[in-house]
């Protein structure tokens, strides 16, 4: 019942992201997108529909969508929708707690900028922005998302026929794909802050494996992993997840256990030899 592909996409360019003192006079939910946002989510709207009907897919694929509440992400997915046929969609749900960061309510100019210089001292995931969310925050959301998720997928709340292959095609911001991409795959806080933001359209595709684990690598070349800000020993894992068996443990994935430790022991029999040595 798994889905086929992942894929996380963020909306198009808005009026915020071409002028930011648009958060002055409107809220952040519903700032707009610009022209160009609209002919940017139509071209994101060929482009998902080439790939779920591409190679090795299902004649009869389905993509089902989850929107983050804001403007600019429901207008995204209104004109991906252009490209896209009735019989193609099985669903659709506006959810919550995929929206954007809370930066707080109304954005006055000059102090957004000294707060947000304020972040970079402090550190990206952690700091808090007033009446606003930290990173952190999100993260507390995205998780709770996943265990709604995983409840939808495991008790086929999305109708999905297994014999199609099923596209979940999530809509939503910069930082929040990025905290779902952490989460997932369960990447540090110091990996997260070296992760660049998606461009506006731009998607992240994980792709179920040979195995049964999702990678970014089975779509994705290294190149582009590299751009997104994914370090070697990241690319690495995606590589392994790729034809990995689903719930395998990849033993050479530094951050599960060498990154918290400086040595562990191969044996019991070690730590014995050790403690007599520091005995006598």
């Amino acid at each position: 019942m798994l889905p086929k592909r992942i894929i996380l996409m963020r909306h198009g360019e808005s009026q915020g992201n071409l002028d930011t003192s648009a958060y002055t006079t409107t809220p952040d939910h519903a700032i707009q997108l610009t022209p160009q946002g609209i002919q940017q989510a139509r071209r994101a709207g060929c482009d998902l529909r080439r790939l779920m009907s591409g190679e090795e897919c299902s004649p009869e694929w389905r993509a089902y969508f989850y929107v983050s509440p804001y403007a600019r992400t429901r207008s995204t997915l209104r004109e991906v929708g252009r490209r896209l046929s009735r019989k193609r969609v099985i669903g659709v749900r506006e959810e919550s707690r995929i929206r954007e960061q809370d930066f707080g309510n109304f954005q006055i100019e000059d102090r957004m900028k000294a707060v947000k210089e304020t972040r970079e001292r402090f550190g990206r995931f952690f700091y808090r922005f007033p009446e606003g969310e930290s990173a952190a925050d999100v993260f507390d959301r995205i998780s709770s998302f996943f265990e709604s998720l995983w409840r939808d997928l495991d008790m086929n709340r999305l109708r999905h026929d297994p014999c199609n292959d099923l596209n979940l095609v999530i809509v939503s911001h910069g930082l929040t794909s990025r905290i779902f991409l952490m989460k997932w795959f369960k990447w540090t806080v110091e990996q997260f802050e070296h992760l660049n933001n998606f461009g506006n359209c731009e998607f992240r595709v994980m792709q179920l494996g040979t195995g049964g684990e999702y990678s970014l690598a089975v779509h994705h070349t290294e190149q582009e992993m590299l751009e997104w800000g994914l370090s070697p020993e990241m690319i690495a894992d995606q590589k392994w997840r790729a034809t990995a068996c689903r719930g395998d443990w990849n033993d050479q994935c530094p951050w599960y256990l060498d990154a918290f430790f400086d040595h562990l022991p191969d044996s019991d029999d070690e730590i014995a030899e050790k403690e007599d040595e520091t005995n006598t």
